[in-house]
Parts: structure tokens; sequence; C-alpha cells
């Protein structure tokens, strides 16, 4: 008989653990400010990709990182000479992984702090909530070392804060602070310093609360709703509200509201 798959294990750049309902991965490579390898990378893609068939069920993930900064981006250092074709499969491979996180079968908290930088920024891009401290500042150097954005970027980014806020920071350089940040869309969420994890963890383990196929819904449907016209997005909708509302958990969940024993909704 095979052992059940589980989610892979902690190595020295990238800690994994389970809180319950909520799975933690840490990025460990404060010494580099965070900057991904692709080993890190590959990694990630195992960690969303075993989700599904995890012993312990996994409701929701928060990423956050250890030090000073979130992520400073590609580690320049592990990229190496590639030619054309070989660059292609590499920001191709980036695209897998991250397209493991935005596209899971969960929702993805991210705690951010110090550098969100080039590939930092297109990782938390992927996920579903941002949480960041005053000491969080987003950037796009890439045009500055004759790169262009290679993890997702040009696609996600733009619909966090628009396809000019994009080009002029990676034309000019500019940078943006937490608060400047928060406001243009980069995070939804500003906490105090050293309190990104924390309340990472605490909307995680609200989430983790929801009926699985709404969280579904959501991760899912709702990105795919918003990319085609209306009336294939209704459609869409449609579905997608008859299979959540369907399922044995919802109907629980609304016999329980009916008569009165779920709590109310009331603010956060």
């Amino acid at each position: 008989m095979t052992a059940e798959p589980s989610v892979p294990t902690t190595t020295d750049d990238l800690r994994v653990e389970q809180d319950g309902p909520v799975l933690v991965v840490t990025l460990a490579r404060p010494a580099k400010r965070n900057a991904l390898s692709d080993a890190m990378v590959l990694r990630l893609q195992a960690i969303f990709d075993a989700i599904p068939s995890a012993q312990e069920p996994v409701r929701a993930v928060v990423i956050a990182a250890e030090g000073d900064h979130f992520c400073a981006g590609l580690d320049l250092a592990s990229l190496g000479e590639k030619d054309t074709f070989e660059g292609i499969l590499h920001s191709r491979m980036w695209h897998r992984a991250f397209e493991a996180i935005e596209s899971g079968p969960v929702p993805v908290i991210c705690a951010l702090q110090g550098a969100v930088v080039g590939g930092g920024l297109e990782l938390a891009a992927a996920t579903h909530v941002r949480v960041a401290e005053p000491s969080t500042f987003f950037a796009l150097p890439e045009g500055s070392r004759g790169l262009f954005v290679g993890g997702g970027g040009s696609v996600r980014v733009p619909r966090l804060v628009g396809t000019h806020r994009m080009a002029d920071m990676m034309l000019t350089g500019r940078v943006y602070e937490a608060a400047d940040g928060v406001a243009a869309g980069f995070a939804q969420y500003l906490v105090g310093e050293g309190e990104a994890k924390a309340e990472a963890l605490r909307l995680a383990h609200r989430v983790a609360q929801n009926a699985p196929a709404s969280n579904f819904a959501v991760v899912q449907a709702l990105p795919r709703i918003a990319e085609v016209g209306p009336t294939e997005g209704l459609l869409m909708e449609s579905l997608m509200a008859a299979i959540a509302q369907g399922t044995p958990d919802a109907k629980a969940r609304m016999a329980a509201f009916l008569e009165g024993r779920a709590n109310k909704v009331k603010e956060a």
C-alpha cells in the first residue's frame, strides 16, 4: 500500500507548517532578501499542487517571509546565461508555479514587509489577499536592468493597479511605499509593523471557515468571469451559484441561518 500524498516539507529556504486548516509557507532566505531561486519556485508549485491530496485538509494558505523583506524578486545570480528559447522556458516555469497559487483550490493570503520587488511583486500578485506592513514598498526595476517581467506580472499587476501605473513603475523606477501602495491596489490591508503575518493568519482562519465550494468559486470562477463578456459572465455566475448552493455543506449552512443558529453579519 502506498502512503497518502502529503504537502512537501520544510527545506533550508522554504518552510512549510500547518496551523489547523491553514497551511503556512514561509520564504526563509533572509540573507538574500528572500530572492527566489528556481528551486524555490519549483517547490512552491509542488506545495500548491499537493494541496488537494494532503493528508490533513487545507482550507487556506498564508505565504509569509522571514527577515526584513518579503521578496526582492528573482535571484539574478542564479539566472545564468540563457539563450532566447531557454529564457522562454524559464519564464513559463514561473508561470506554471504562480498559476498553481492563483488558480489552486484554496484562497491564498500574503503577508508583506520590506521589499516586494520584481518577481516578489509577481508572487504577491498571484495571491488573493495581501496584507502589508508600513515598511513594505513595491517596485518593478526590470526596465533599468535591461529585463522585462517574466513571472506573470504583465498580466496580474495591471489587474491590481492598471497598465499605466505598471508602465510608469517599469519606465521610471517609481517605488510605492506601503500606504500609497495599498491605496493604489497592491494590497488590501495595512497593519502595524510586525503584524502582517498574524493578520494574514487571522484572515486565513476566517476564510477557512467558509464553505469550501464557495471559496473555490471565488478563487476559480470570479477571475474568469471578470475576463469574459457580460453574457458569458452571467451564465458562468449562474452555473457556479447552482453548484455552490447544491452542496450538502451549503444546505446545512442555509438551514442553520433560517433556524437562527448562524452568526449574524458583523464588522470584522
